[in-house]
């Protein structure tokens, strides 16, 4: 199938048959073409060679594990990562996300709802090819101070030092919402709402584990930013209540 057609192409990485199964029907009738990989380094090699929009990642594969399959994606891609558990336990979701995953879902999972979740990601990268957003301007700007942050929303870039900084679409939609709030204080159910705005429409309430996917996705941005949570330049936080930004 050629992938130039439909809506952009999904890696699969799942060594269960029948899940993948699954998994590739769902997202093929939502318009995606997608490939399917049974073990983590079948899955980094199809994600390098067809540059995915999205990535299901099971956790327990055969050769490398799940954790180990996004940290490599993530030297190379800003594909949207969906890593996939069956153990649901928080510390395997909590890896996952600090591995750089975007979202998590736990097994046995509704077709629907995975559906669900990959449209909720796509919606809020603004459906651009990975081109379009690391695209760099006809007539760049001066580079900015040494100490300076920018903030590109437009383009979906960030840059320190005018450097660019590889942030996932997680990370970024975070940092873009304190960016957007000039300072002032964001709640963590408000960060919550921005990664998961279909939920919160439906009225659900912030869980604990909400705030602690938030709180790991702020750590892995403050980490690329170099930004240190004792002493932060950047990312302030306000304890009892979220985050705010200052140096933006």
């Amino acid at each position: 199938m050629d992938d130039t057609w439909g809506r952009g192409v999904v890696v699969v990485v799942e060594d269960d048959e029948d899940i993948r199964e699954l998994i590739e029907i769902t997202l093929a009738q939502a318009g995606f073409t997608v490939h399917g990989a049974t073990t983590g380094m079948q899955g980094v090699a199809l994600v390098k060679a067809h540059e995915p929009v999205v990535t299901t990642v099971d956790v327990t594969l055969p050769d490398i594990d799940g954790f180990e399959v996004v940290r490599r994606l993530r030297t190379f891609s800003d594909t949207v990562v969906v890593m996939l558990t069956a153990r649901g336990e928080e510390p395997d979701t909590l890896l996952g996300l600090e591995s750089g995953a975007d979202e998590y879902v736990t097994k046995p999972f509704r077709p629907r709802e995975l559906r669900a979740r990959v449209e909720a990601l796509l919606r809020r990268a603004g459906h651009a090819p990975a081109s379009a957003r690391v695209a760099e301007p006809a007539e760049p700007a001066p580079p900015p101070a040494d100490h300076d942050l920018e903030v590109d929303t437009a383009r979906r870039t960030v840059r320190l030092g005018g450097e660019l900084v590889p942030l996932t679409r997680t990370e970024f939609d975070l940092l873009a919402a304190l960016h957007a709030a000039r300072g002032r204080i964001v709640p963590k159910g408000d960060l919550a709402g921005v990664l998961w705005p279909d939920q919160y429409a439906r009225g659900g309430g912030v869980t604990d584990a909400d705030r602690r996917a938030v709180e790991v996705h702020m750590a892995n941005v403050r980490r690329k930013l170099g930004d240190s949570p004792t002493s932060p330049r950047f990312i302030h936080t306000v304890r009892g209540l979220g985050y705010r930004l200052e140096g933006a």
